[in-house]
């Protein structure tokens, strides 16, 4: 398959690592130090198995260089989307898939105000993963799986031929019948895992350690729960206590994106996770005060500090 990153960072850049080596033809979309570092000593992949390096089949800033391909794994972040998204067109073909990998639930509806409706589909990456450093990703923890699907989780020929090129490329894929209860799961849990390794500058060690910080992040998912139920989303009564298990499984030092790059004075998603949530609960007519606190403590922060 022909598959482009756009861009090439975290998600993007594992993803086009575990492809181009599994003989699909990768094309990587970044700029700066990282387009740089990718074109001269290729893009590296640093893992628990080791470091892994890879030539992209093309690399560049702009995609009407790379030209119409199968798929496009869009994992920019929240707040580069529209820019990232209007510069898509070149790569897009009648049948191309564009699986958007990133925090919260409105990427989907976001991409189709500048895309084509039938191009988009909705994506969920389990992974914790980073630039370290130009032409660098490095993931924390072993734990990798991509669920992705149509909108309307209906299966479609683009999305088992993915899902078919990222399992014979060693990646966990597995299919779903409800892709927007996936999306949910996801934001209930990173909702805490954001706004609390973000505002407490705290790993998961940290939270399953302290009884307060414990209690505070299933406090959180239970209300991001409660407005996923109000807004139909099909989320079990006990879905908290279920992800509440899964955080004990994590590695320690693991923290939220939103929590690395707050150290580094990089600008925050945190609008599009802990502000969110406010404005969800707001269009079913409830409230939503632990998001909301999270929030307001991160709002200084949001467009990024000088160093």
């Amino acid at each position: 398959m022909k598959i482009a990153t756009m861009a090439t960072g975290g998600i993007g850049g594992y993803l086009a690592v575990k492809l181009t080596q599994a003989g699909h033809q990768v094309a990587c979309v970044a700029r700066g130090a990282h387009l740089s570092a990718i074109q001269t000593q290729g893009l590296k992949l640093n893992s628990p198995l080791g470091q892994e390096v890879i030539r992209p089949w093309k690399v560049s800033e702009d995609p009407a260089e790379i030209g119409p391909v199968d798929a496009i794994i869009f994992g920019v972040k929240a707040a580069a989307l529209d820019q990232a998204a209007q510069k898509c067109p070149p790569m897009l073909g009648e049948h191309t898939v564009v699986i958007p990998f990133q925090n919260g639930v409105t990427a989907t509806s976001d991409l189709m105000q500048f895309l084509p409706s039938h191009n988009v589909a909705s994506g969920v990456a389990l992974i914790s993963t980073t630039i370290s450093e130009p032409g660098v990703i490095t993931q924390t923890g072993d734990a990798a799986r991509f669920i992705f699907a149509e909108r309307d989780s209906v299966r479609s020929a683009r999305i088992a031929a993915l899902q078919s090129a990222f399992k014979k490329a060693g990646i966990a894929a597995p299919e779903t019948k409800d892709i927007t209860h996936e999306l949910w799961m996801k934001f209930v849990l990173f909702s805490a895992m954001s706004g609390i390794t973000a505002t407490a500058r705290c790993t998961v060690g940290d939270i399953l350690t302290s009884q307060a910080l414990g209690r505070l992040f299933c406090q959180v998912m239970e209300e991001t729960a409660s407005i996923g139920r109000a807004h139909g989303v099909p989320l079990k009564a006990d879905c908290a206590d279920t992800l509440w298990s899964r955080v004990q499984g994590l590695p320690s030092q693991m923290r939220a994106s939103t929590a690395i790059d707050l150290e580094h004075g990089r600008p925050l998603e945190s609008p599009w996770i802990s502000g969110s949530v406010p404005k969800l609960a707001n269009q079913v007519g409830l409230k939503a005060p632990l998001n909301a606190a999270l929030y307001a403590l991160l709002k200084p922060y949001e467009n990024g500090v000088s160093t």
